[in-house]
């Protein structure tokens, strides 16, 4: 007669390899993707206050030297970075096809900040609007134009932003969510029984309500 054993067979090492090494990637997207993100946001941000642009006004028989910073020649790099900082916060909040719209909105952020930067890095138009202003002549022009880095600093910050939303759009259905109902194996959280004591008549009527049986207590032995 054959012996049989209870205990149950062990994991074999072929399955666990397996699923190793998915759950290594899984957080190794989840960090690279926050560390682009957050990162290519401040780089933005920060480079977004710099210099973009300078020039010359003239005065009369003098020149004033003008200067323009990214914000002033176009607000959509610092401002698409922030909705980029949202975007990248709010995939760990939703699932579904609601983490794969804000995965690629995250995505378009980076896009849209890195075109704004390169093709509307110029600097002119709000030169020539500041030279106005400084002569106090609407037909003012800026001459001597010159751009600095900064623009382009701008979009490789923007160019690790989209890099952060290709990562959420390609592994972000395998990425953990934000809410506190499950635990890590996905299974729901017990809810703790409170204790009813049979001599308290409120406490009867409370468990009651809670549609819980009085009469047992919370490993289902009989109160009394």
């Amino acid at each position: 007669m054959g012996y049989v054993s209870a205990v149950p067979p062990p994991r074999s090492d072929a399955s666990a390899e397996t699923e190793a090494p998915d759950s290594r990637s899984s957080r190794r997207s989840v960090a690279a993707a926050l560390l682009l993100g957050a990162l290519g946001a401040t780089v933005v941000l920060l480079a977004s206050g710099r210099v973009w642009a300078r020039g010359t006004a003239a005065i009369g028989s003098d020149s004033l030297q003008l200067s323009a910073d990214g914000r002033a020649v176009t607000g959509l790099p610092a401002a698409l970075a922030i909705v980029g900082l949202a975007a990248l916060v709010a995939v760990f909040a939703v699932r579904g096809k609601g983490r794969l719209l804000v995965s690629g909105l995250l995505a378009l952020s980076g896009l849209g900040a890195l075109l704004s930067a390169l093709f509307g890095s110029d600097g002119r138009s709000a030169l020539d609007a500041q030279a106005a202003r400084t002569t106090a002549d609407s037909a003012a022009h800026v001459a001597g134009l010159t751009q600095t880095t900064w623009p382009y600093v701008t979009a490789a910050g923007a160019v690790l932003i989209l890099a952060a939303g290709l990562l959420a759009l390609r592994f972000g259905s395998g990425w953990p969510s934000m809410g506190g109902r499950y635990e890590r194996d996905g299974s729901p959280r017990r809810r703790a029984v409170a204790a009813v004591d049979p001599d308290r008549p409120e406490d009867l009527w409370k468990a009651l309500d809670r549609g819980e049986d009085p009469t047992t207590g919370p490993s289902g032995d009989r109160t009394r």
